[in-house]
């Protein structure tokens, strides 16, 4: 077996060029891990399978007919992150309950990220948050963008999960630490490199299971009737030494319910 290994490092732009080169070396199977990546090799091809491994909502952003038969030549796992999203609010706010204002980092050429925001919109006043939601994506729109965040006077950050962002995360979590901001995301390196909380699938276990799609499909099994799964287990992180560092007391019931504390 021959891999052919393509990445993009964040820039969107590059996806669709590096698509069709695969198209063009004529693989049995491309592996995409996002939704940009998936769009971009369903464009460039109608008959070579395509296994999405860690996309947030292959329905809604319309690139299979269903879960169960999704039809065409596009199959793989679903990690939910929009129906997620409100979830991981919950979860910030359960572990610091005086928290009540909070800057929502996105970048609305993220598909799923316009859903997300919706969510996150309507939970919030049930939970007696105040949501600022802040644009970006390019490094300098980062930076930028904690101007924002400060003059929001947000006590901790929710990062919507997006290849840009996760590209630059060593930057937007230095940025939080000298805003003195508590970070919660759905990816689990953003908690242990110094966020507070992760709450999500994990994704080296989305990338395994891909395989097994693979796997299925050089033995002949059809993309069109193998069905979506959804994740099997959502990992909590939380990390105490960023909480000590902050201030933060973390609620009990968070941490009894944690599947990684770091210390």
């Amino acid at each position: 077996m021959v891999i052919e290994w393509r990445s993009a490092n964040g820039d969107y732009a590059r996806v669709p060029r590096l698509a069709a080169e695969l198209v063009e070396q004529n693989v049995d199977v491309i592996v995409t891990d996002t939704t940009p990546a998936t769009r971009a090799a369903q464009r460039a091809t109608s008959s070579i399978p395509i296994v999405m491994a860690i996309v947030a909502d292959p329905v809604g952003d319309g690139l299979v007919a269903n879960l169960s038969r999704p039809g065409g030549n596009v199959t793989g796992l679903s990690i939910m992150l929009a129906e997620l999203a409100v979830k991981r609010l919950q979860l910030l706010k359960e572990a610091t309950p005086s928290l009540t204002r909070v800057a929502v980092l996105w970048n609305p050429p993220t598909p799923y990220h316009s859903k997300a925001v919706a969510n996150l919109k309507a939970a919030a006043p049930t939970l007696g948050m105040e949501l600022s939601f802040i644009s970006a994506g390019s490094p300098e729109e980062i930076s930028r963008a904690f101007e924002a965040v400060n003059r929001a006077r947000a006590q901790a950050l929710y990062v919507v999960d997006c290849p840009p962002f996760f590209t630059h995360r060593k930057m937007l979590l230095k940025l939080a630490e000298e805003a003195r901001l508590a970070v919660i995301s759905a990816e689990r390196p953003y908690a242990e490199e110094g966020g507070l909380l992760s709450y999500g699938p994990s994704y080296e276990e989305q990338l395994r299971r891909s395989a097994e799609y693979v796997d299925k499909i050089l033995k002949g099994a059809k993309p069109s009737i193998l069905p979506i799964e959804q994740p099997v287990k959502l990992v909590l992180v939380v990390n105490l030494k960023t909480a000590r560092a902050l201030g933060i007391g973390i609620s009990q019931s968070i941490t009894l319910r944690a599947d990684e504390l770091i210390q």
